[in-house]
């Protein structure tokens, strides 16, 4: 059975042409880009399946090409992997902000890199086959299977990270979970996040759905609970 298409995108030619060899080996369908400009030509002229993606690039940077793409109705599903030479804790929070799905620093493992990118098309896929029942508390409605909320009549915009999270914890009113069960259920257990990152995406989903933001508690030394 054929795999996924991937695009890796990096203008660092040995380390896009070592990305490519790897995944290829794997099964994957690769396709390679070494500028922002040519990765968003690539995704107009074939959507992929998940993107690999270096934020330091030449003409428009990583950081806008995620940018672009998931505010892009057609693009904004696809799962990005953020691959940088940035360790600082800023960069990382701007990329998981914009709604990329992982991140990788350099000098990295190519047999992490695949194990995530193998994690990441592991979650959309069970994702997309999620179908179980609609949650209706007061004003917020929430559609798993469209991956759809609510609030108030009125549909509100949120990223593959935030409607995990608010999935996650609505589905278990009154239960409190920790930012490491958080991130080991919307993200899977070998990602690395610091406590700063899962505040942030809390902060953002509580800002997006206004009044129905109420319903996420914080539970101070813990983590965060759905209001039962």
């Amino acid at each position: 059975m054929s795999k996924e298409k991937i695009l890796v995108v990096d203008d660092e030619e040995d380390i896009l042409e070592l990305l490519k060899f790897k995944l290829s080996r794997e099964g994957y369908h690769v396709t390679g880009a070494a500028s922002g400009e040519e990765a968003l030509s690539c995704v107009r002229s074939g959507t992929p399946e998940l993107i690999v993606l270096d934020l330091m690039l030449p003409g428009i940077d990583g950081i806008e090409v995620t940018r672009e793409l998931k505010n892009d109705p057609d693009t904004k599903n696809i799962p990005i992997v953020m691959l940088t030479a940035k360790g600082e804790e800023a960069d990382i929070v701007t990329g998981l902000e914009l709604g990329a799905d992982d991140y990788i620093t350099k000098p990295f493992s190519p047999r992490i890199l695949i194990a995530r990118v193998k994690a990441v098309l592991r979650r959309k896929e069970k994702a997309s086959q999620d179908k179980t029942s609609v949650i209706q508390i007061h004003d917020l409605v929430i559609h798993p299977g469209r991956r759809e909320v609510i609030v108030n009549g009125d549909p509100v915009q949120l990223t593959f990270t935030e409607f995990g999270i608010l999935n996650y914890l609505a589905r278990r009113p009154g239960w409190v979970f920790t930012r490491t069960q958080i991130v080991d259920e919307v993200r899977g257990e070998d990602y690395y996040v610091t406590d700063r990152s899962v505040d942030v995406q809390i902060v953002g989903l509580r800002r997006k759905l206004g009044p129905a933001g109420k319903y996420i508690e914080t539970v101070r030394g813990v983590g965060y609970r759905f209001k039962s």
